[in-house]
């Protein structure tokens, strides 16, 4: 018979899974992204955050040193979360270019009205509260920003290679001027709960690149 294989436990809480800790920040980065596509990073507190997915507070600095360091990881997330959907929509070659700028747009309408035009733009909400956020977040949104701006310029270049768009278009200019736009389109979505000011931007973004 073999012998038995004796266990010593030690007092208090089990030891913690790497999987478990993986699972909890997880779960603290998504209720945070739920949380700030509603509301301002300044308005919303840790608590909220925390009775969303039943995590103790003195937990939370486990995960992340301070509510900075917290913002910081969702401009992370949140900005290959969106950079994933770009690219599934502009890369997509079964579709014209054009055609995959209506599908983003599409997507993302179908989307503010499943939450009722609760939710925004992480990206959008954090840069109109920049005044009262850490300096630090500064760089990393405009970097999103730029990243977001070169995959739509891409995609109005093969736009313009197919002759869907004159080549007077200045693509890289486009870009910019659609992200600055739709944030302002969003954010008047929200206010309004109405897909409309979408619409308004989307339908006249087109005609003017068919007016260059």
């Amino acid at each position: 018979m073999e012998a038995e294989q004796i266990v010593v436990r030690r007092r208090g809480r089990p030891p913690k899974r790497p999987e478990h800790s993986l699972e909890t920040r997880e779960l603290l980065l998504r209720a945070g992204l739920e949380v700030l596509t509603e509301k301002g990073f300044s308005s919303t507190g840790i608590d909220e955050i925390l009775k969303r997915v039943g995590v103790p507070k003195g937990s939370f600095y486990h995960y992340f040193d301070s509510k900075e360091a917290f913002g910081a990881a969702l401009i992370e997330r949140y900005a290959r979360y969106f950079a994933y959907k770009l690219e599934r929509h502009f890369g997509d070659s079964s579709k014209q270019p054009l055609a995959r700028l209506w599908a983003f747009v599409e997507d993302a309408r179908t989307g503010m009205a499943r939450h009722e035009f609760r939710r925004g733009c992480l990206i959008g909400n954090l840069g109109q509260e920049m005044a009262a956020l850490p300096e630090s977040y500064r760089a990393s949104l405009i970097a999103v920003f730029h990243d977001w701006e070169s995959r739509l310029a891409r995609c109005l270049e093969a736009a313009q290679h197919r002759g869907e768009i004159p080549a007077s278009v200045d693509c890289e200019q486009a870009a910019a001027f659609f992200w600055i736009g739709w944030e302002g389109a969003v954010l008047r979505a929200k206010l309004e709960r109405s897909a409309k000011p979408l619409d308004v931007f989307a339908l006249g973004f087109f005609a003017g690149l068919h007016k260059a």
